[in-house]
C-alpha cells in the first residue's frame, strides 16, 4: 500500500505530546483560508512511500508517538489506516489532524476505519477568524482535541482539555 506523502518530520514537539514522528499527507479538499500548509492542498503526486518504508523510518527514531497531518490524512484513509495499524503494533500513540469533523468521519465507512485506529483526533477546518496562537495543538478555537477511543465507546464526542 502506497501513500502520497507531502513531508515527514522525524522529531516534532508541537504536533502532540512528547517527541512525535509526523507524516504529512499530500492533498486536501478543505482549502481553509490561512492554511498552515497550502502547498499540501493540491492532489498531485509528491512522494510515494509504502507503509513498510515509513515504518522503517519510524523505527530509526526514538518517537513517543505518531501524528498524521497534512494536507488531510483522511483523503487517503485506506493507506493511513494500514499505517496506523502498523504503528499500533509498535505500541505508539496515534494522533491525527483533519479538516473533517468527528461527526462527518463516523458517517463514512472508509474514514471511520481510520478513525477507529486513532487515540486522538484534532478535528475541524482551520478558521482564520478564530485563530488563537495560545491554543495547544490546534490553530483555531473551533477545532476540538478528541479522545477517540472514549468517544467511540460512549457514542458521543469526549474532548481533551
Amino acid at each position: 500500500m502506497q501513500l502520497n506523502i507531502g513531508g515527514l518530520i522525524p522529531e516534532s514537539v508541537v504536533d502532540g505530546p512528547g517527541i512525535r514522528f509526523v507524516i504529512f499527507a499530500q492533498g486536501c479538499q478543505h482549502n481553509c483560508k490561512g492554511c498552515f500548509n497550502p502547498e499540501l492542498q493540491p492532489f498531485q503526486q509528491n512522494r510515494l512511500m509504502t507503509v513498510e518504508e515509513i515504518i522503517a523510518m519510524i523505527k530509526e527514531h526514538n518517537s513517543q508517538g505518531i501524528t498524521f497531518s497534512g494536507g488531510d490524512p483522511f483523503e487517503q484513509a485506506e493507506g493511513f489506516t494500514a499505517l496506523a495499524q502498523a504503528c499500533r503494533k509498535l505500541g505508539l500513540s496515534i494522533w491525527s489532524y483533519t479538516g473533517y469533523t468527528y461527526e462527518e468521519l463516523i458517517q463514512k465507512p472508509t474514514k471511520l476505519k481510520l478513525l477507529q485506529e486513532l487515540d486522538v483526533l484534532v478535528d475541524g477546518r482551520f478558521v482564520l477568524e478564530q485563530k488563537d496562537i495560545t491554543l495547544k495543538y490546534r490553530g483555531s478555537s473551533n477545532q476540538r482535541i478528541i479522545d477517540v477511543q472514549k468517544s467511540l465507546a460512549k457514542g458521543q464526542v469526549i474532548t481533551i482539555q
